[in-house]
């Protein structure tokens, strides 16, 4: 518990120095804009990677996506969710790029093209059986739907959440929530063990 409240409190800390950051970029600070540029690029070149194995596209629509931010960032909104706000606006750009297949030819009006890989912590898990386990886990996560599996991630490997998710994928928080849902009924169908909890929170995202 007092891990987590830690954890929750370091998050808060760290999006109201965004904010900081970011209000200051928008009122012409190029030093706060560099700023946002060196924290977020990782971020943003991880989420992007999910969507295209061609790095060079993923990189320029950042830098697209940065220099349009400089350019008109005396209209900019001053309180948004920084990541977030920037996550959403990769995704849309990338939508966009014409040497990417778009979200629009995929049938069933999910994020196809979102390519992630659930892969375990070895180190973490020395059990024998632990370990045949969290495979299977993995394995399930891997078929999950690909808008179930983008949701995942976005809530627990980049600690957005339900607003901001609905921000960045362009949805409702109350579709965000039954997202989350279908995902871990579909996952909990098939695990009923009491280490399933445990081995979940383990899942790095490769």
């Amino acid at each position: 518990m007092l891990l987590r409240i830690k954890k929750n409190l370091l998050l808060i800390m760290e999006q109201q120095r965004e904010l900081e950051l970011w209000q200051a970029f928008t009122e012409g600070d190029i030093s706060a804009f560099e700023a946002i540029m060196l924290e977020q690029f990782p971020t943003l070149y991880q989420y992007g990677s999910k969507f295209s194995k061609n790095s060079e596209i993923v990189k320029d629509c950042i830098q697209d996506l940065f220099l349009y931010l400089w350019e008109h960032k005396e209209h900019l909104s001053k309180n948004v969710s920084v990541k977030a706000y920037l996550m959403s606006s990769l995704r849309r750009r990338i939508h966009l790029n014409k040497n990417i297949v778009s979200f629009d030819a995929m049938p069933t009006g999910e994020s196809p093209l979102f390519q992630v890989a659930f892969s375990v912590e070895d180190a973490f898990i020395e059990n024998e059986y632990l370990q045949r386990l969290s495979n299977q886990i993995k394995d399930t996560l891997t078929h999950i739907p690909q808008r179930q599996k983008e949701v995942i991630y976005l809530r627990f490997f980049q600690n957005l959440h339900r607003d901001q998710i609905a921000e960045v994928l362009c949805i409702t928080p109350q579709t965000v929530s039954n997202i989350l849902q279908m995902a871990f009924k579909s996952i909990r169908k098939n695990w009923k063990t009491e280490y399933f909890g445990l081995l979940f929170f383990h899942f790095v995202l490769s």
